[in-house]
């Protein structure tokens, strides 16, 4: 198996010196390059062209973002953003998004290096996945996006179990109201921008988990908001769901459906990470399969790993309509598979059809 190639392009030494550490010890990849600034990394990337780039946005001669749009503009190659985590950083984020990052690793502005150095196992993974992307989806849509806020290296996987009881029987019973329930990661900002931007705005109520972390959650839903006739907003705990609304799990907590009588309300809250997440898809499906039961819709799409997998099979077992995202339109097909795998999706369907079947859930 060929190693994957790997370009760094970061103005601070010390970055540059911890993560071609990092780099140069794991076995499958290879450190082709580092460079202080996209003009130096474009010449290095004459000679060799690298399978994923390391980017940080804040650069002299040429920002990131410039740098960005040149390379998917002239050939599509999965990008993986260093960002710090502030309000000015989330919001340039967007905008590294937009301009078609696969996939994004936080770096605090304290304990840079200690903090990368525990972190190695995960930023290895987080390079070798977005290898794998579909770079014939990042050269057709130029917004694929993911934000990933680095777990603690060897944290144990949990399941639902540590934030919610399995479901029950009463899960089964009709409920007056219908819910969406989205989860996604890798490319899913994309993916939901599709998705929100073709409904109406009369639409059914809509939950979504977006693994992301805090901060970038709140600019991520503002433009979306501007973009859609749907209103979507950052959740807040107690949030009616209702028509016509798309509330977007905070980054760093759990959400979670409740009901009151016949509406639905969202819970946000504390908790471990699920799937190595928080917010974990996995947590919101299983709390939509206690409290909507079949009288919801799961959709599952783009993302690496397997959080959502489980709850979605829950969802099925307890009557709700379940969908996922087929390969073909999926930036990463690693989330829905694991989904299908277990037997938890009655369709596989293309991005653009989503929107119809979620119109189909509206009150009558």
């Amino acid at each position: 198996m060929n190693k994957v190639k790997v370009l760094i392009v970061d103005d601070s030494a010390v970055v540059r010196k911890v993560l071609s550490e990092v780099f140069e010890a794991a076995p499958g990849i290879d450190l082709i390059a580092v460079a202080a600034d996209p003009i130096f990394a474009m010449q290095k990337m004459e000679k060799e062209w690298p399978d994923v780039i390391v980017l940080d946005i804040e650069m002299p001669r040429m920002d990131g973002i410039t740098f960005l749009k040149k390379i998917m503009k002239e050939r599509p190659t999965p990008v993986v953003i260093c960002s710090t985590l502030t309000e000015k950083g989330a919001e340039t984020t967007m905008s590294a998004m937009s301009a078609g990052a696969i996939d994004i690793v936080m770096k605090p502005k304290i304990g840079l290096k200690a903090y990368l150095q525990e972190q190695r196992n995960v930023l290895v993974d987080t390079i070798k996945s977005a290898a794998g992307a579909n770079v014939g989806k990042l050269k057709r849509v130029s917004v694929n996006d993911n934000v990933t806020l680095i777990p603690p290296s060897g944290a144990p996987k949990l399941s639902a179990d540590a934030v919610l009881s399995p479901p029950s029987a009463a899960s089964l019973v009709k409920t007056t109201e219908a819910v969406v329930a989205i989860g996604t990661s890798t490319g899913g900002t994309q993916a939901l921008e599709q998705i929100l931007t073709k409904l109406p705005r009369v639409s059914p109520g809509i939950v979504i988990v977006q693994h992301m972390p805090e901060k970038f959650t709140t600019a991520f839903a503002n433009r979306l908001n501007s973009l859609c006739e749907i209103q979507v907003s950052e959740a807040k705990d107690n949030e009616r769901v209702t028509t016509g609304k798309a509330l977007i799990a905070p980054g760093g907590k759990h959400m979670m459906l409740k009901r009151s009588g016949a509406q639905y309300y969202v819970e946000v809250a504390d908790g471990p990470l699920v799937s190595r997440h928080r917010p974990s898809v996995d947590v919101l499906f299983r709390s939509v399969t206690k409290i909507a039961g079949k009288n919801a819709l799961g959709i599952i799409m783009t993302g690496m790993g397997d959080d959502g997998a489980n709850g979605m099979a829950e969802m099925h077992a307890a009557g709700a309509e379940t969908i996922a995202q087929d390969e073909a339109t999926c930036v990463v097909f690693g989330m829905p598979k694991e989904a299908i795998a277990r037997g938890g999706v009655d369709k596989v369907i293309p991005l653009d059809d989503i929107p119809m079947h979620i119109m189909r859930y509206l009150p009558r």
